[in-house]
């Protein structure tokens, strides 16, 4: 269980590509996270359902996939967390994960989120980029409906034209202000969406900046997506944070942190 004065960390791929390429990522994470005293959730997308363009990669395969989550989680000893998509598919994938994740454009989905809160599992809901932060307080109330009271809400940016999002500097408090934990999307935060080329567009030297601000207003946890050859990935490749940057990215975000205490 996570204390909410501690920062924590959701990190990984965006898709499980495969075993040797979860662990090895999990495991460095790992060590950066001990080092430092962060809190370590491995994220890795099962199953990647909304894409762009038809070609797009969306998996491995939900069994294989799903097998090296919980593999990673029970021989890693970490926490994971994956995308559920609709509400039959939650019983079973809660079977493999400690904590599941709603999609952003899946945030209104009534009986997903109730499916999600009924399976017991830490629910993080990513913010909808069409919502407005107060807005987010309707799908975090459907999740508690249920007796699931282990709700986060995850802010990822908000709409602006058809090819950008901007992250408003207000947003953090403003959820907080829900009572609910909150997590910055560091990495989803910087997509460029709806590219002629069907292929997501994204700006990740921005991602220290999101991390630093977000950290400053308050944010309980970072999402923070890496790969150790983000232009290789499979997914999101144009908006993952090398792997080798994620340290000295940290250790900014807590010192951050320990000024803003102080304060």
């Amino acid at each position: 269980m996570i204390n909410n004065s501690d920062l924590f960390l959701i990190s990984g791929p965006c898709a499980i590509e495969g075993r040797d390429m979860a662990f090895d990522i999990a495991q460095t994470v790992k060590e950066i996270c001990a080092r430092l005293g962060i809190h370590y959730i491995f994220k890795g997308s099962y199953r990647k359902a909304n894409r762009t363009s038809l070609d797009s990669f969306r998996g491995i395969g939900d069994e294989e996939a799903l097998t090296i989550l919980r593999d990673l989680g029970q021989e890693l000893d970490l926490e994971t967390i994956t995308d559920v998509h609709e509400s039959a598919e939650v019983a079973k994938v809660a079977a493999y994960v400690t904590h599941l994740q709603i999609p952003a454009f899946l945030c209104r989905q009534t009986n997903l989120l109730f499916a999600a809160g009924k399976s017991g599992k830490t629910v993080n809901i990513k913010k909808g980029q069409f919502l407005s932060p107060e807005a987010a307080g309707f799908a975090i109330e459907k999740v508690k409906s249920t007796g699931n009271k282990n709700v986060w809400i995850c802010e990822r940016g908000v709409s602006f034209g058809y090819q950008d999002l901007i992250v408003d500097a207000t947003a953090v408090r403003r959820l907080k202000n829900l009572g609910a934990t909150v997590v910055m999307d560091c990495t989803h935060s910087l997509q460029q969406p709806n590219q002629t080329t069907g292929i997501t567009g994204g700006n990740p030297e921005m991602i220290e900046t999101i991390a630093l601000s977000a950290v400053a207003t308050g944010a309980d946890g970072l999402f923070i997506e890496t790969h150790p050859d983000p232009a290789k990935a499979l997914s999101d490749s144009h908006t993952m944070l090398r792997l080798d940057l994620l340290e000295p990215l940290l250790q900014k975000v807590l010192k951050v942190k320990a000024a803003v205490r102080e304060i």
